[in-house]
């Protein structure tokens, strides 16, 4: 077993755990190696470790730490500490994705941010917590999620499977700052149709692609200034934005294009939900463009918006955890849409997590250690 939070982190940046959604650039996918050793960890830490699968495979890995009775007889409250055990992508990364070097006061591959870092900062917290926790007011459970990285299958099969917790404390890089409220996100997918014909007399068909042309300028001009105003200014995350993502029409250049797709990320507030939602705002606005364009979801994750008045955030931001805000999505979300408050939280930062050098400080690490053991003990 490792023997300190910077081995540990090596450890898991060292085993594959790829999302195999997209172009994972290498064949080790799939999250159940590191879930075996994550559950071996936990157990070497005193809890009782499954893995839980959710899709054949691709495990979450679950521990339940011991508990006393309370004095009263009454049910503890309940937290959870949850990262995720997938990574992005490694293609095109310039250091070895899985070395786990430590250099330059860094540990580097992939995932040591994001959330293999903040990760190993839990279980090394709980693993020097491990004879205190069983006395705490709580009970303290560990989940890793699979999957976070590309639809989120491990927290929303959790949060189906596993009940209400009274606080999940998700594992992101966020500086050891408290997120609370972050954006929501919705994938969809703009089609356009055409008629094909011999590429040699493109008059004779309708291109879907020339029509997505026109789409894609208006989404590009007019549509921001739409989003930002119907979502308004939120005082933690701004306004609404869009990616114009990714695009796919024709099948050859000698063919007119029929079809054509358009694949857009928009980042939602409360406010712009509370306005009728984005899939509602953009496919009017499609249709006004062209009125034979039609708009797919290809998926959608809520916003979170968890009350910073509750008694364990509070306890967060006492330990040193300041509130705030983040223009990106987590499982966080999930959990609080089925009746958990949850949080977003760990030590280094959001700009380190999907680069192709990607690290975290030591002194990261061993400081989100020390916070987590610091919130623990004030419980």
């Amino acid at each position: 077993m490792p023997k300190n939070v910077v081995e540990l982190a090596q450890a898991l940046v060292r085993i594959p755990s790829v999302n195999p959604d997209g172009d994972p650039g290498t064949d080790g996918i799939g999250e159940e190696k590191c879930a075996h050793f994550v559950a071996a960890f936990l157990e070497h830490s005193g809890a009782e470790a499954f893995l839980d699968e959710v899709e054949p495979g691709r495990p979450n890995v679950i521990g339940h730490f011991p508990t006393h009775l309370a004095a009263d007889g009454k049910p503890k409250p309940r937290i959870l500490f949850a990262p995720h055990t997938d990574t992005v992508s490694v293609g095109g990364m310039t250091i070895d994705p899985f070395g786990g070097e430590v250099r330059d006061g860094k540990v580097w591959g992939r995932g040591a941010s994001d959330t293999k870092g903040p990760m190993a900062a839990f279980l090394w917290a709980l693993h020097e917590m491990r004879d205190e926790i069983p006395a705490l007011p709580v009970e303290v459970h560990f989940a890793g999620f699979m999957s976070e990285e590309s639809a989120q299958l491990g927290s929303q099969h959790f949060a189906k499977h596993h009940g209400r917790y009274d606080l999940a404390i998700i594992g992101e890089p966020t500086s050891l700052k408290t997120v609370f409220r972050h954006k929501g996100c919705l994938w969809a997918d703009v089609h356009t149709t055409g008629v094909a014909v011999h590429g040699a007399t493109p008059e004779l068909g309708v291109n879907a692609i020339v029509k997505m042309a026109k789409i894609v300028e208006a989404l590009d001009s007019e549509f921001r200034g739409i989003l930002a105003e119907t979502s308004g200014a939120d005082e933690w995350l701004g306004t609404s934005t869009i990616n114009l993502g990714m695009i796919q029409g024709g099948t050859r250049s000698n063919i007119v294009a029929d079809s054509c797709k358009l694949r857009v990320d928009i980042r939602t507030t409360p406010g712009l939900q509370r306005s009728g939602g984005a899939m509602a705002l953009l496919t009017d606005f499609v249709k006004r463009v062209d009125e034979t364009a039609s708009v797919t979801v290809a998926s959608e994750a809520f916003h979170l918006d968890t009350d910073p008045g509750n008694p364990f955030v509070q306890k967060l931001i006492a330990a040193g955890g300041e509130l705030t805000g983040a223009p990106w999505f987590c499982d966080a979300a999930f959990l609080a849409a089925a009746g958990t408050p949850a949080i977003a939280i760990g030590p280094g930062s959001i700009a380190q997590a999907h680069t192709k050098d990607e690290f975290i400080a030591v002194r990261d690490l061993e400081g989100g250690v020390d916070f987590f053991e610091r919130f623990l003990k004030s419980l």
